[in-house]
């Protein structure tokens, strides 16, 4: 059995705005909003690694968890960002956390991630103990390298976000997780070294708004609940069109898609942990409740989590 005990973020001071990103790319404000739902992002310092947004958001997850660092089994670190090929943050973070021998995982994972990270803890935990998933990206890096791609520059901003899975308590338990990958679209979005992202956004739209319920739908029905009664859905901030077609393939309101685009963008694979941070400072799940996440990334990954509402 597995629980999630708390999240933490941590998002860059910089705004950069839709007029900001749009003038380097040649495209206005309003059209950004309307093909993405996005208005600003956060970048990071060029001084801030993705070990720094790792570490802050992991301090701010065990901080709400009131759990010490030394307690930890194992820190798991998700990001299709990372500086070098290795080691990954995931070392660099523990050892700032000051552990010395606890277990790392680099998971080199975009978008989907954090859900695929979650799903591992969740099976891991009763052997390891709590375990920390983050993820953590700087994607100003990568979207800034020329030549620019206005299809690609306008999505993507800098942050981390973070889980703590825990094997005996939490504010929710763990159900199942359901995950998938299809390496037949592994062109269609890409990170070659040190050349631009390169994305079929067509084909990741098209697959995403299709893979992703039928994940969700298919894990509910596996647990004999239909959509309408999750109280929330958590997913990967990719795109809000997509937030809402998914909402509409599902046939719930798109409110019960919490939705923090707007303000931080695509963040990739510290997305759907940094809308869980920012969800869970506003918002309680009752004992019962049902709470789903999902992602889909490059791969392509694809996933959804369920977890409902605990006393323990």
């Amino acid at each position: 059995m597995a629980f999630l005990k708390a999240f933490g973020s941590y998002l860059p001071e910089r705004v950069v705005t839709n007029a900001e990103i749009g003038a380097r790319v040649g495209c206005d404000a309003e059209w950004i909003r309307n093909v993405s739902g996005i208005d600003e992002r956060r970048f990071a310092r060029t001084d801030e690694s993705v070990t720094d947004l790792a570490l802050r958001a992991a301090q701010d997850c065990l901080e709400r968890a009131k759990v010490k660092a030394g307690e930890l089994g194992m820190i798991l670190v998700a990001s299709g960002s990372s500086e070098r090929q290795f080691p990954g943050p995931a070392a660099s973070v523990a050892s700032r956390l000051g552990l010395t021998e606890t277990p790392c995982l680099d998971m080199p994972m975009a978008s989907a991630g954090s859900l695929f990270g979650i799903s591992l803890a969740s099976r891991l935990c009763a052997s390891l103990g709590p375990i920390l998933v983050i993820g953590a990206e700087k994607m100003s890096k990568i979207v800034e390298r020329e030549p620019m791609e206005r299809g690609v520059a306008i999505l993507f901003g800098d942050g981390a976000g973070a889980c703590l899975v825990h094997p005996s308590n939490g504010f929710a338990k763990v159900l199942d997780c359901g995950l998938y990958s299809d390496g037949a679209y592994a062109e269609d979005l890409k990170l070659p070294f040190l050349t631009p992202l390169e994305m079929n956004g067509r084909s990741v739209i098209l697959q995403a708004s299709r893979k992703i319920p039928r994940a969700i739908a298919t894990l509910l029905e596996q647990h004999r609940r239909r959509a309408a009664d999750v109280a929330v859905f958590l997913m990967h901030q990719a795109n809000q069109n997509l937030i809402v077609r998914v909402a509409q393939a599902l046939e719930v309101a798109e409110d019960k898609f919490y939705s923090n685009i707007k303000n931080f963008g695509n963040t990739s694979s510290a997305s759907m942990l940094i809308a869980a941070a920012e969800w869970s400072k506003t918002h309680r799940l009752a004992p019962g409740e049902t709470l789903c996440f999902a992602a889909f990334g490059a791969g392509f990954h694809w996933g959804a989590l369920l977890a409902e509402g605990s006393d323990a």
